[in-house]
């Protein structure tokens, strides 16, 4: 991968930086979700949950947060448990600012946290051994502010497939994308208590909103599932 990304960037810088900003000058520039972004849902054995991220779990390409990931995940898993929920997340955050965003919150207890983080990241061109910082730390952070949960983290997806972005910038960005998710594995070994769940390998265009960038309501489905399905819920204590 390493070699195949220096060798697209060094033969075909031009287009590629030419094609990068026409992308940032034509795209389609779609909101945040409307709808809660706290509350409670279910019966069962308490799970406080926070979602948190960039444009994506803020739920850029759906209309309601109950179409984006926010509320299919909590609705799925409303099924098992009183879900205790909120989301902090907001359109442009790399890494770094998701940290300082997380940092702004009051300590507390969380059983779990779910991370979307890394597409700005990649068109930022973030180096890997930066990356691989930034993530150790926000871990870190995590775990102390919010005492111990555990963290599920979503791979960054395919941009290759991302179908506001042209050829070859697509297929460049999707390996650092490729390379970035690595960087991620060799962080989380350290990690027990945190995992990755894989996007899909390939994204169909229902995947997809109208900008070609963010999941749509379908696309948000899918991702839901994934991360539900990442997610083990005690059982209720016999009494």
């Amino acid at each position: 991968m390493h070699w195949k990304f220096w060798g697209l960037a060094i033969g075909c810088w031009p287009l590629l930086l030419w094609q990068g900003r026409r992308v940032r000058k034509q795209a389609l520039r779609l909101p945040e979700a409307c709808g809660d972004r706290a509350g409670t849902l279910g019966q069962g054995q308490k799970l406080r949950l926070l979602i948190c991220g960039d444009s994506a779990a803020a739920g850029v390409g759906c209309t309601q947060q109950q179409q984006a990931l926010a509320g299919q995940l909590v609705n799925r898993l409303a099924g098992q448990a009183e879900v205790r929920w909120q989301l902090h997340a907001s359109t442009g955050l790399n890494s770094a600012e998701l940290y300082q965003q997380l940092q702004g919150l009051p300590a507390s207890t969380l059983d779990w946290v779910v991370v979307s983080i890394g597409v700005n990241d990649v068109t930022e061109l973030c180096p890997s051994r930066r990356y691989r910082a930034r993530m150790n730390a926000l871990l870190q952070l995590i775990e102390h502010r919010f005492d111990g949960p555990r963290v599920l983290l979503s791979a960054i997806p395919p941009m290759q497939h991302f179908g506001a972005l042209p050829a070859p910038l697509n297929y460049w960005l999707g390996l650092k994308a490729s390379a970035l998710n690595q960087q991620l594995e060799q962080v989380l070994a350290d990690w027990p208590k945190a995992s990755l769940v894989n996007a899909p390998a390939v994204l169909e265009r229902s995947m997809l909103a109208e900008d070609g960038f963010h999941p749509s309501p379908a696309g948000a489905s899918h991702w839901a599932a994934l991360v539900a399905d990442a997610m083990v819920v005690p059982e209720p204590e016999c009494k």
